[in-house]
């Protein structure tokens, strides 16, 4: 069993708060303590698919992140969706949170295609690109009926690991341990980087995205909980082109 310590958490925390570093300022509290059993299922559900997906792939974040963008892409087509037929239903105002996940999801599928070109998947990593969907999707879909709240707050603090592992992506081509390529043209075209990008210019805004998702999910958790709504601001977003082609 993986125990996490006192040590372990202030390592965590660290490393989070150094993603909100210089380069890309985000919100003040990278990471949101759960004050009820929700959040606490929602942060160990998190904990625990952290820890396989640590044991399946090591260092290859690469190869992490196409699995992982996979999934990322789900939540955001299913709030949608989900938030779509209850608005017809009750014939009120979705408050503009259907367009905010739909581009939530648009944003995901393109980290995901973008990674598709830094490291290409072998047979079992699309295998398990596939199960995993899949098993995914049913699960946050039964969540959402039953708590949109946890579900949003589960996506808050998936997005939360997602912003250390793409820190640690940085640390690890900062140090030479993974090459900084050529940032893909479909990178280039869709966060309009400038022709001599890298990887790690692509690292950065990937991780920014995800800052962004992290604070709009947590908010959105807070708000259908009814507590009240943190007032800091919300990470910055990168800019995106409308279209990739």
């Amino acid at each position: 069993m993986n125990h996490v310590t006192a040590t372990d958490e202030t390592q965590r925390s660290a490393a989070l708060a150094a993603s909100e570093g210089t380069e890309r300022p985000a919100a003040p509290r990278p990471h949101r303590e759960p004050s009820d059993l929700a959040d606490r299922f929602a942060l160990g559900l998190t904990r625990l698919l952290r820890f396989f997906a640590d044991r399946f792939f090591a260092q290859r974040y690469g190869h992490r992140a196409i699995v992982l963008e996979t999934v990322a892409a789900v939540p955001g087509m299913v709030g949608a969706m989900v938030t779509h037929l209850q608005c017809l239903r009750r014939m009120v105002d979705d408050d503009g949170w259907i367009r905010t996940l739909m581009e939530e999801a648009e944003n995901e599928r393109m980290h995901l295609m973008t990674f598709i070109e830094v490291a290409r998947p072998s047979a079992l990593e699309r295998l398990m690109i596939l199960l995993a969907q899949w098993a995914f999707y049913f699960g946050f879909f039964l969540l959402y009926l039953i708590s949109r709240r946890t579900a949003h707050r589960l996506v808050g603090y998936f997005e939360e690991e997602a912003v250390l592992s793409y820190t640690q992506y940085l640390a690890e081509i900062d140090a030479g341990r993974a090459p900084n390529l050529a940032a893909p043209a479909i990178a280039k075209r869709y966060w309009k980087l400038p022709d001599d990008a890298t990887l790690r210019d692509v690292v950065r805004v990937v991780r920014a995205d995800e800052a962004h998702h992290r604070d709009i999910n947590h908010g959105l958790a807070t708000q259908l909980s009814g507590q009240p709504v943190d007032t800091a601001p919300v990470a910055p977003y990168p800019d995106h082109a409308d279209t990739t082609r």
